[in-house]
């Protein structure tokens, strides 16, 4: 005989548990033995096998009238609840895996351990669980999420002592963050990045704590404006190519006679002189403009342009091929960039599009092909400004002796680079060291030097001055909120988006 026994099970009554097909009929209750009910809960499985437990419990009958329950059924403290089909063992069981792996996972691991339940159970299980008891942190980390990226964003709050989140929020607006500090008193620090809604929301919710920003996050917008600062001057990295010798002029382009811009056989060209020749010819025979444009079909302005065009290549001047391209202000840009030996056409139109240029890539590819078709040799290529910056941003021990001597010769034939690099470094001090103390006398030295990257990163440093020199000389940082932000993005894509606010918050702060 098996020792697995399946009962399909409902709930008729409270408290009470029949298999299906029985008649609600007093005469059918044979499960009911002198005052004793039968329950057959579901428990945890033993060996992949499932068990289903045999229980028999007390059942009461309530004499006063006015009661809304008849019935009462004894429940087994820690093993049973009211309605449950599932013993508690059980239930926490299957809450624990669909925090780990929602709902469709869930079940399939599920049955794979010997229980059969679906994955909205599952999702049922973790809604129900109760919210966690979060002691109010001293120092809390905050940073956004994203539920939609670019067009919707929520609030994770970290208590950065514990590195266990505390709470998500549906917005990143700063009156949410406000209220949820305000009521939170016993916050010191708050570590945030330098985006304005979480200072405003501190300062408002907050105005009694310290507000540190990310080192992480002001290194990375330092080198940004790094590699901005080389891009400009990335004429001076040609110190590093080799001389080469002066290449041969290119042969100029054959013109086109001036009377003809357009070749015999261009589709447009053709249909034009040919109209022009019929329209010429209808005027020769005598007839007026009016009769000319019923007969042709044309508009009145046509057959003016028309008439009063001696020759047909008179019409063609103004059109496509001889009016100014929009490439034409970027054209010695490309030119400078093809003759550093940067012959790429689709990062060469990825530079000039942030410069302002609205054109197609076809346009800036054809006038490459140009370039590289004809005899005009390649010349060397330089590194790229995000080398260069790399080498900036880099210890310099770190750097190996060829990069050390070509940096050397870029600051040398580069006065602005050279400021650069003792910026940068300068600001690795601070940062590495925590001397925030000393931001201000760097914040003073940038401005005296012809840096415009740098002018308006210090621009966004004096704007949260305070929580920047917090931020270089406290030791608390928001690194853990980075990493449970990520963790967030893991449990967002396992529920391919069907889920909704409550239970990505329930996974959050219990999936631990």
């Amino acid at each position: 005989m098996s020792l697995v026994r399946r009962l399909l099970l409902v709930v008729n009554a409270p408290g009470s548990i029949f298999p299906w097909g029985w008649p609600w009929t007093s005469g059918a209750w044979s499960n009911r033995v002198h005052g004793s009910y039968l329950r057959f809960p579901a428990d945890v499985p033993s060996g992949g096998r499932s068990v289903v437990l045999h229980l028999r419990v007390r059942r009461f009958t309530c004499r006063n009238s006015g009661c809304a329950r008849r019935t009462f059924v004894e429940q087994i403290s820690g093993l049973t609840r009211r309605h449950g089909q599932r013993t508690e063992r059980l239930r926490s069981t299957l809450a624990a895996v669909g925090l780990a792996l929602a709902g469709r996972a869930g079940a399939r691991i599920a049955r794979v351990l010997g229980v059969s339940v679906g994955r909205s159970t599952v999702l049922r299980l973790v809604d129900a669980l109760p919210e966690p008891e979060v002691a109010a942190p001293r120092v809390v980390g905050v940073d956004e999420y994203a539920t939609r990226k670019g067009r919707h964003y929520g609030t994770v709050l970290v208590d950065i002592e514990t590195r266990r989140p505390v709470d998500l929020l549906p917005d990143r607006e700063a009156s949410s963050l406000a209220a949820w500090l305000a009521e939170r008193p016993g916050v010191e620090v708050i570590c945030r990045d330098r985006a304005p809604f979480f200072a405003e929301g501190a300062s408002a919710g907050a105005p009694q704590a310290v507000q540190v920003t990310d080192r992480w996050h002001l290194w990375h917008n330092l080198s940004e404006a790094a590699e901005r600062t080389v891009a400009q001057h990335r004429h001076c990295l040609r110190v590093l190519v080799p001389a080469a010798s002066e290449p041969e002029p290119e042969p100029a382009p054959e013109e086109e006679p001036p009377g003809s811009p357009w070749p015999t056989g261009h589709q447009f060209a053709d249909r034009t002189r040919s109209r022009h020749a019929a329209v010429h010819a209808l005027l020769e025979a005598g007839h007026s403009r009016r009769s000319i444009q019923r007969q042709l079909g044309m508009t009145w302005r046509t057959v003016k342009q028309l008439a009063e065009a001696k020759a047909p290549e008179e019409l063609f001047t103004g059109q496509w091929q001889n009016r100014p391209s929009v490439l034409d202000d970027y054209k010695p840009y490309l030119d400078d960039r093809w003759s550093e030996g940067f012959t790429n056409a689709w990062k060469l139109w990825e530079e000039i599009v942030p410069l302002g240029y609205k054109g197609s890539y076809q346009r800036v590819r054809a006038y490459l092909h140009k370039k590289r078709t004809s005899p005009r040799p390649v010349t060397a290529r330089p590194p790229s400004p995000r080398t260069v910056s790399g080498w900036i941003l880099s210890r310099p021990e770190t750097l190996t002796e060829p990069e050390q001597l070509q940096l050397k010769t870029v600051r040398t034939h580069c006065p602005e680079l050279d400021a650069l690099t003792r910026h940068v470094r300068s600001f690795a001090v601070m940062l590495t060291q925590l001397q925030g103390e000393h931001l201000p006398a760097w914040l003073d030295a940038v401005r005296q030097d012809d840096l415009p990257s740098l002018h308006t990163l210090a621009a966004g440093i004096d704007r949260d001055l305070d929580a920047v020199i917090a931020g270089l000389t406290l030791p608390w940082s928001s690194g853990v909120v980075e990493g449970h932000a990520n963790r967030i993005k893991m449990l967002k894509r396992q529920m391919f988006g069907r889920a909704g606010f409550a239970l990505l918050r329930k996974r959050v702060l219990l999936a631990q």
